[in-house]
């Protein structure tokens, strides 16, 4: 029969591998950087797989150890939330989306989802393409196009961007808009391409000259549309987060014209995360809130 490894053999190498070195591994578990090494040693005689390469001081995982990670790390963490007590049975999830969806669009929506699902240990986080599914352990990964082949990923929902501006601050017409302080919205250098002002124009067939680099910018989607709520401009804003805004009034769209996005929004859950009650019900919930907003009456051909 084989030897099982010893639960302190798995918390050396958890512990170890989290954080990237024997000696911290040694000062969490308050043993020697020795001991730590030969439990380790012993896990990986036992389990007949290297799992880490010993570089002079520094230790990096192998493909073995890569993958035993994030399943160890979540069990522990189960077994914490077990001897905490009172919150043993709260399912946890890491969302992951980008930092616009997080800083306004989704933090307002999560009440929804536990309400309506039940109380959750819930990380909401706000990151940049790529993310690190396995180190920070993400259940689930909302981004603007597929990034990620080694998941499964689907495309849930295809959104386009609408002129937008404060009530006060209108045009009636296309070409008006160019006489107007414009917003525009620029992801950065390592982001996907946004629709800019001249794309818009240039669509509806109008050469508004120099006025289509000029007015407000922001790296944010949402950024450019608190700039417009706040009447500073017009802004091209995609409809899943502007959707709300129209409605309850905070925002008018002065023409009706919309440009769609190059990609879609994809939504990528790992397959250790997929089984889980908690994430499939999120998954669900998520693609009816997006779906919701993306085709809300207010983003409407008639709407304008």
């Amino acid at each position: 029969m084989v030897a099982l490894p010893s639960l302190r053999g798995l918390q050396a190498f958890e512990a170890a591998a989290r954080t990237g070195s024997f000696a911290a591994a040694a000062e969490e578990l308050s043993v020697s950087a020795a001991a730590v090494s030969q439990l380790i040693r012993t896990v990986e005689e036992q389990l007949g797989r290297k799992l880490f390469h010993r570089v002079n001081r520094r230790v990096v995982l192998t493909e073995a150890g890569v993958e035993m990670l994030p399943r160890l790390t979540m069990a522990f963490q189960e077994i914490g939330s077990v001897a905490r007590g009172g919150d043993a049975f709260r399912p946890r999830l890491v969302i992951s989306v980008p930092p616009s969806m997080a800083m306004g669009w989704l933090s307002e929506r999560l009440a929804g989802f536990v309400a309506s699902h039940g109380a959750a240990d819930i990380s909401l986080r706000g990151d940049d393409d790529p993310v690190p599914f396995d180190h920070e352990l993400i259940d689930v990964r909302l981004s603007y196009g597929p990034h990620y082949r080694e998941h499964p990923t689907e495309e849930i929902v295809r959104d386009a961007v609408y002129p937008v501006c404060a009530p006060g601050l209108a045009a009636t017409k296309s070409e008006n808009l160019a006489g107007l302080p414009l917003i525009h919205t620029d992801w950065g250098p390592t982001g996907a391409s946004f629709p800019s002002w001249r794309n818009w124009f240039e669509a509806a067939g109008i050469e508004p000259g120099r006025a289509a680099q000029r007015g407000l910018s922001a790296n944010s989607s949402r950024a450019a549309l608190d700039l417009a709520i706040s009447g500073l401009g017009v802004a091209l804003a995609q409809g899943i987060y502007c959707a709300q805004a129209l409605e309850d009034g905070r925002l008018f769209r002065p023409v009706a014209r919309a440009l769609e996005l190059r990609q879609p929004y994809c939504l990528t859950i790992p397959e250790r995360s997929a089984r889980r009650d908690v994430v499939a019900a999120f998954r669900e919930w998520l693609i009816e809130e997006c779906r919701r907003a993306v085709r809300s009456p207010a983003l409407g051909p008639d709407a304008a």
